[in-house]
């Protein structure tokens, strides 16, 4: 498969690039050594990792989604079931604000610049 963008006619014969080999610099080099508190090591594959935090991973949140019409903008909520308080959200309530009033002003700037079109009425 070629690498740019070119059209060419089907059955064209097209250049193989292959990749650099390494330097000279690079195949001297000295290896590296750390100490052990600086080097890393492969995780055992039997412990899970999670990117949940412990209020994430509670059954107590509902997770909704809406959308802001005044933002123009899709919300994404988690909310605590037992209170419901709004535990996270995105984009968060200044961001919304922003964007809010930044499409009202761009929709008073439409309605103010109402003039009329210079075009010439003579044939």
């Amino acid at each position: 498969m070629s690498t740019d963008f070119s059209i060419r006619p089907v059955g064209t014969p097209v250049a193989v690039s292959l990749p650099p080999a390494a330097s000279n610099a690079a195949i001297g080099g000295v290896p590296t050594q750390l100490p052990a508190n600086q080097s890393v090591t492969a995780t055992d594959a039997s412990t899970a990792s999670s990117n949940d935090s412990p209020s994430q991973g509670s059954s107590d949140l509902s997770r909704q989604a809406f959308f802001d019409t005044a933002a123009a903008s899709v919300v994404f909520q988690s909310v605590d079931a037992l209170t419901g308080e709004v535990v996270q959200q995105f984009p968060d309530e200044a961001t919304l604000a922003r964007r809010a009033a930044y499409f009202h002003s761009l929709d008073l700037s439409k309605d103010g610049s109402t003039r009329p079109l210079t075009t010439d009425l003579t044939a």
